[in-house]
């Protein structure tokens, strides 16, 4: 289920190949220059996308050392942080009327008021089920996101599912109600996490190339500073900030928060403005398998049994979505090469 153009679709291995040999005595056949930047393009949007999951999953490490501070101080650290380096690309790539132009643009400011909402409570859930021991919970939030993807696509879209994309789904409602009666509750931290960050990714691709991966972040941490700011204040005011109070390398590790979320947020909108969501939804298995591995390898907490079993079904349930994904991208190619030939 394409729900976007897909710029790496028009190609296939034999476009890529090396140039035609020249007829006899004619000139050399060389491929089109608008087929060759499709697929920089497509390959710069991969590299990206590595890079972003790749980052995320790891992040739980870098929260793991932020200790004390909390997921509320946090998360304003964040923001604050990354409005910081957001206004240095900014001032060194001179894109000052690039950003004023994003917020003089309805179509393009409404939708990222609304992705700095979804990022907020999504940086919040993540961070808070790392600093109390439930990384592995929040890693089946990514696992399922691709799930939420799909729904998202009839909800919002009203797009019609294939025969296995119901299979998927359905084995995920399972996996999610095998995992309730394992933790004795909703898993909340992971729903939250893939609904919030699912809606995030829909609404960063709509977005489009309307507004780069640069001036989408800066408007986001612009429009969360405020809050973040007073969050800050009230803190050191009771005496609950701990940015100062434990010395400067808690202070660095703190501030580096702004250039540890600000570039994975950055390949990740590099990533989705080159890409078809079919990519999208592969690359993003890297960062919940990083932070299953970290949270049992690491932080050592515990599967049990039935966990184990849920954990089985939601892969079972991505892995009939990764056929199908693949199904129809080869199918998606196949039409494409027939209508070329037959033009």
């Amino acid at each position: 289920m394409n729900r976007v153009p897909t710029p790496d679709g028009s190609l296939s291995p034999a476009t890529l190949s090396a140039p035609a040999a020249p007829a006899s005595g004619g000139p050399s056949k060389r491929p089109p220059a608008a087929l060759k930047a499709v697929d920089t393009d497509t390959t710069a949007g991969i590299i990206f996308g590595i890079g972003a999951y790749g980052l995320w999953g790891l992040m739980p490490l870098y929260f793991f050392l932020l200790q004390p501070a909390g997921a509320v101080e946090i998360v304003a650290n964040r923001v604050l942080w990354s409005l910081v380096f957001c206004v240095l690309l900014i001032t060194v790539t001179r894109s000052w009327p690039v950003l004023g132009a994003a917020f003089r643009n309805r179509t393009v400011i409404l939708p990222l008021i609304i992705a700095a909402v979804l990022i907020a409570v999504n940086w919040l859930t993540y961070v808070y089920g790392v600093t109390t021991g439930q990384a592995v919970e929040a890693s089946l939030g990514y696992f399922i996101n691709p799930l939420v993807s799909v729904l998202l696509g009839v909800v919002v879209l009203k797009e019609k599912l294939r025969p296995l994309q119901w299979a998927a789904v359905g084995i995920g409602f399972i996996a999610v109600g095998v995992l309730t009666v394992s933790y004795g509750k909703l898993p909340w931290i992971a729903l939250t996490l893939a609904l919030s960050f699912g809606l995030y990714g829909f609404v960063k691709k709509r977005v489009g190339p309307r507004a780069d991966a640069l001036t989408s972040l800066s408007v986001e941490t612009i429009v969360l500073a405020p809050v973040a700011a007073a969050v800050m204040v009230i803190l050191a005011l009771t005496g609950a900030a701990t940015v100062t109070a434990l010395g400067p390398a808690h202070f660095w590790l703190l501030a580096a928060s702004g250039i540890i979320t600000a570039v994975p947020l950055l390949f990740f909108g590099a990533s989705a403005r080159r890409l078809p969501m079919t990519t999208i939804g592969l690359l993003q298995y890297f960062a919940p398998v990083l932070q299953f591995i970290v949270a049992l390898a690491v932080f050592n907490e515990p599967m049990t049994t039935d966990r184990w079993i849920g954990f089985g079904v939601v892969w079972l349930a991505l892995l009939v979505l990764t056929v199908d994904m693949l199904l129809s991208a080869r199918k998606n190619s196949v039409n494409r090469k027939l209508a070329r030939a037959a033009a």
